[in-house]
Order: structure tokens, then sequence, then C-alpha cells
């Protein structure tokens, strides 16, 4: 695929986070980062929490004006995600959502009201796939139910420039992985990824010593070891299909990566736009100061989350002329 000239649009987003920001960082940093560094992966107990997270999230009633429909894809599930005044129709532009939650827990009712808020930006609906996690299949199958939801979609008629891929976290790493192998089975390319603080080189050994191992108000060394010991120690990480960072980018759709400059995950990003730009990939890679992973969750609240989100939006509707456009106020750009 000729993806058009090469362009790289960094932006950075400096200046003190909002007060919002800084109460819901340190609220994390207080109760989430401490819950998760005792979560042990081997543990039936602590999986079995893990799996209520998204079935209690289900429960809860989705944002005004929201139309949320299922849909059964086989072996696993999914629903359909319209943003309030978003139209009906599926056979334009889609975005098509894999969760984030470690490859091992959290599903479409923990992103649901995220969702809704990017479907909103987009003006497009979103499939958020509950693909199946580890331990049920292996890493290598929730790769797989990511691609039955793409040849699901275009078996559909939606048109493959018409879908986005997107995903945070673990998704994000998803959304790389999925589209690498779609493009390895000769199918063809998506319209754009959108990454979220994806986790793109399963080499933990720079991350366990990154500074931001400090600052990360969520996800800890501690935490990512655990996980790594019980799901991820028999990959092969210079694998490319295992790891995205090291795989053959040429010919890639436009990307979107959008980080927080203090997160253990900041690096893979920062990888990636540099190997994007090698690979002369159409991409922006989005860094907000001080913000915690994946604060697009508070959509709602979050006036950077607000932002972010706005910015995700415009990216799907057209990537090559958000990435061509004209600099943004308070953001840096540079043509690659």
């Amino acid at each position: 695929m000729d993806s058009g000239p090469s362009w790289t649009l960094i932006e950075r987003h400096d200046g003190r986070p909002s007060l919002r920001s800084r109460v819901i960082n340190r609220a994390e940093r207080a109760f989430v980062r401490p819950y998760m560094d005792h979560i042990d992966f081997n543990d039936p107990r602590d999986m079995a929490k893990l799996a209520r997270v998204d079935r209690v999230a289900r429960r809860l009633r989705p944002a005004r004006g929201t139309a949320v429909e299922p849909v059964s894809l086989g072996d696993f599930d999914a629903e359909w995600v319209h943003g309030r005044g978003v139209p009906e129709s599926r056979s334009d532009k889609v975005v098509l959502y894999f969760h984030g939650g470690g490859w091992v827990f959290m599903g479409p009712g923990t992103h649901r009201r995220m969702l809704t808020c990017i479907s909103r930006a987009a003006r497009s609906p979103v499939l958020s796939v509950a693909y199946r996690m580890m331990p049920q299949v292996s890493f290598h199958a929730e790769i797989g139910d990511c691609l039955t939801a793409y040849r699901w979609l275009l078996a559909a008629g939606v048109a493959p420039a018409d879908v986005a891929v997107a995903g945070d976290s673990a998704g994000g790493h998803l959304a790389f992985a999925m589209v690498l192998r779609a493009r390895a089975e000769g199918l063809p390319m998506p319209g754009c990824i959108v990454a979220l603080a994806p986790c793109l080189d399963l080499d933990l050994t720079t991350k366990l010593s990154h500074p931001n191992s400090r600052t990360d108000s969520i996800i800890s060394p501690r935490w990512m070891a655990s996980l790594h010991r019980a799901f991820l120690s028999e990959l092969d990480t210079s694998d490319p299909a295992i790891s995205p960072i090291h795989a053959d980018l040429r010919g890639l759709c436009p990307v979107m990566l959008t980080v927080s400059a203090t997160e253990l995950l900041v690096g893979d990003s920062e990888r990636m736009a540099e190997r994007l730009a090698a690979a002369q990939v159409p991409h922006v890679l989005a860094v907000w100061t001080r913000q915690s992973h994946v604060f697009q969750q508070a959509g709602n609240v979050r006036p950077e989350a607000k932002a972010s989100i706005a910015a995700i939006g415009a990216f799907i509707k057209d990537p090559m002329t958000y990435i061509g456009s004209s600099q943004p106020p308070s953001l840096t750009r540079h043509p690659g």
C-alpha cells in the first residue's frame, strides 16, 4: 500500500496538568497501583477477581444517548457502540477496538464510556471486541480473534480503508499485531491505526529499569514482571509477531500514537515513532505531560482526556489531513 508522503507530526502537550488530572493521579497512586502490585497472576482467586471487573462494568448504564448492540463472532463476542448523534449506518467508516488489560482482563464493559466518547468524536460506530484472553487461550489466539473480527467487518462490506483499528495498552499491541498478521496473510491494510499507550516490545528489560517506574500512577515494574512470569516468559520477544516494535513497517497505514510522558510505556511509543519515520509511514506521536496510563478513560471528567479524544476523532476521520494540517496551538510539528 502506498500510504502517501512521509510525515511525522509530534505533539507535545506540556504545561501544568488540570486540577482534575492531579486529583485523579493521586487517587490512582494511592489505591489502584497498590492493588495492582499485589495481584498474583498464578493465583486462581486473583484471576477470578480480575474476571469480575468487566462483568460488573457491563451492568453500568451507558452514557445518555449511547446505543449498544451485542454481536456474536463465533467463539467470542463483541458489541457495537454508537455515541450520541452517531449515524446508524455501519457501511462507512467504523472503528475496530481492542481493549487493554494486560491481555488477561477487562473488556467492552470497562471501555464502553471511553468508546462512546471516541465514537462521538470520530462520528463513527465502534466495534468493541471481547477477544478471548489468557489463560483461556494462547497469546497467539488472542491476535487470531482480533483478526477474525477484522475479517468479519470486511465480509460485512466495510471497505478496508474505512476501518480504523484502535486499542489501548495491551489492546494497542493487538492493534499493531493484528494489522501485521493481516498483511502477512494477504489482507488489505485498514485506513489507520490508533494506539493509546501501547505495549509494543514484550522484552521488559528497559521498562523495568525506566525512571518512569517511579512516576507511573498505575503500572509498576512489579506488576509487569509478575504478568510476564505468568503468561509471557515462554514467548520469543524478538519475534515481530510478538513484539511489533521489531516488524518491517514499510507500507503500513497511517498511525497515531498517544502516551503520557510520565508512564512506564512511553518508550514503546517513542521507539515505534522512530521506526515508523525510518519506514516512511505517516504518523502522529502525541505526548502528554503528567497524565496517567490511558488517561482517556476519564473522557467525561479530565480536560486533557477530552482534548486527546477530540484529536483521536479528527485523526480517524482523515489521517493524512490531520498529519498535514497547519500547526495547532501549543503543539510542535515536524515534517518527516
